[in-house]
């Protein structure tokens, strides 16, 4: 006999360590539908507790559950009961007492929480691993022509309703839907586990990469309007402050581009330890301003270019207070606000420009580790974060002239900041506030020079600024240009064949130059 298309729920097996709407679920699966509930464990208990009728997996398989619970549903009579094809395989079940299970609700061990926690030891992440669970949800997603299987807490009401309007089944869409969401559940599980145990062994980059994403929101559209997007956040580390785990406070909907910019602007301000202010526009920082007043760090960021700063992208490593807020919204259009915290009074100023985006990160949070990804066509370039730190120690003075320590501590500035301009990367600055950036150019001679005509056209002193390059001065070039608008010092990683030559163009100019033997080239 065929089966019927959307075949009745007579029996579930339901085992979750999330107990949200447990008692709820099954009162209305018993009450309302008069369907058998197996169960196991802690969920059994929880049901019990709630006067919900169910039968206990060891009556049901009719063997006791073994090895501290590690064992109790790896049984035939399980297994049996998901997997069976009803017409084809209904004789075989009969002659061993397998009863069919129409209906699955399970979600797994929190290994991912568990895993979050430092104190964690190996032990204890081992034995959050689960096996039971993703063999059943994985039994039942195959078996989804007659089985259905709810994976997420958020789908019960889903599931209710649909029996509700069925009279007790589910129809086949919705049976694939839950099958996919329960693959796609197990998947990103195992990429946890495999993710965890990589890094214990240390491995840093692993035979195989698996996805470990989970999708955020669907955006408007990508870097243009004809190209789809989406944005999605590691599942594996909540961690981590910024754009991916801030919250929106309002305005519209983030684009592409937003957050892209966004997440460039928060992780360069988190390199600074005084209050900061940096403005991206287009991926790269038009203005950087470090002050004791993080009002003042703003004011001074804008006005290192505020035709640029014009629709940018704020971030601050301070609390946004009221001051700071009123400043910029009565100053300039901005995009995007991303701040480790905002005040109310900072808030209600924020809301009458409703179409700001304002993001709370609520703590800024170090530099961000671990690696990062870029795909190529058909591939996948990884490679570790850009973390390295220069400091005094590190560097090396290689010009007749020493520097003093103003000369220092703004070439120190100025280094952090070309850190997150993109390559070929040249940063003029003064007094913590960058007057001068060139970014992008195919020749660094070109981006000294623009950086040279950004600061001019804001009417900058350039007499005894710093320069900054995050790589080597292929030629002297560069370093003749500096010091044509009156550049006193520069911060350069070294090491190119023409080293000597460009040192002796910094002592003709009696500039200090400065080696820090550590490139930045950002792409």
């Amino acid at each position: 006999m065929a089966p019927t298309a959307n075949p009745k729920i007579k029996r579930a097996l339901i085992s979750v360590s999330n107990k949200e709407g447990l008692v709820e679920l099954g009162t209305k699966l018993v009450n309302d539908f008069g369907i058998e509930i197996i169960s196991t464990g802690g969920t059994l208990k929880t049901l019990l507790e709630g006067e919900v009728q169910a039968t206990d997996i060891t009556d049901f398989t009719g063997f006791p559950e073994m090895m501290d619970g590690r064992v109790k549903t790896l049984h035939p009579k399980v297994h049996g009961g998901i997997l069976a094809r009803r017409e084809l395989d209904q004789v075989v079940m009969n002659d061993n007492g397998i009863k069919g299970i129409d209906l699955v609700v399970v979600n797994l061990y929190p290994f991912v929480e568990t895993i979050s926690k430092p104190e964690t030891t190996l032990e204890e992440a081992i034995e959050n691993i689960d096996i039971g669970g993703p063999s059943m949800l994985r039994s039942a997603a195959k078996n989804n022509k007659y089985v259905g299987v709810v994976v997420d807490p958020e789908d019960y009401n889903q599931l209710l309703k649909e029996m509700q309007e069925t009279e007790g089944s589910l129809t086949q869409k919705t049976r694939s839907i839950f099958a996919t969401k329960a693959f796609t559940h197990t998947a990103a599980y195992d990429t946890a586990i495999s993710g965890y145990l990589s890094s214990i062994h240390e491995e840093d980059f692993p035979e195989k990469i698996f996805s470990k994403y989970q999708l955020k929101e669907v955006l408007r559209y990508g870097e243009n309007p004809h190209q789809k997007a989406a944005f999605y956040s590691d599942l594996s580390d909540s961690k981590i402050s910024g754009v991916s785990n801030s919250s929106q406070l309002q305005g519209k909907q983030l684009s592409y581009n937003n957050i892209a910019d966004t997440d460039a602007a928060y992780e360069c301000v988190k390199a600074f330890d005084e209050p900061a202010c940096v403005i991206v526009k287009h991926a790269n920082p038009c203005g950087i301003a470090a002050d004791k007043n993080i009002t003042v760090a703003y004011e001074k960021a804008f006005a290192s270019d505020s035709t640029s700063a014009f629709g940018g992208i704020i971030a601050l490593n301070r609390k946004l207070e009221e001051e700071t807020a009123e400043r910029i919204i009565n100053n300039q259009f901005v995009e995007v606000i991303i701040v480790p915290g905002i005040s109310e009074a900072a808030l209600a100023i924020t809301k009458t420009k409703e179409n700001v985006r304002v993001l709370d990160a609520k703590e800024l949070g170090s530099p961000a580790k671990g690696y990062k990804y870029l795909s190529v066509t058909d591939g996948l370039l990884i490679q570790e974060t850009d973390n390295q730190i220069i400091t005094r120690a590190d560097l090396t003075v290689v010009s007749k002239r020493q520097p003093s320590n103003l000369e220092i501590e703004n070439c120190l500035f100025a280094w952090k900041v070309c850190k997150f301009v993109k390559s070929n990367a040249i940063v003029y600055t003064r007094d913590n506030q960058t007057i001068g950036i060139g970014a992008g150019q195919m020749s660094r001679i070109d981006s000294a020079k623009i950086a040279a005509s950004k600061a001019i056209e804001r009417g900058f002193e350039t007499s005894g600024c710093s320069m900054a390059s995050d790589a080597f001065f292929p030629f002297r070039d560069g370093i003749d240009a500096a010091a044509e608008i009156g550049i006193t010092s520069v911060i350069q990683p070294g090491g190119s064949m023409r080293d000597e030559e460009v040192i002796q163009a910094a002592d003709e100019a009696d500039m200090v130059m400065l080696f820090t033997g550590v490139r930045h080239f950002r792409h």
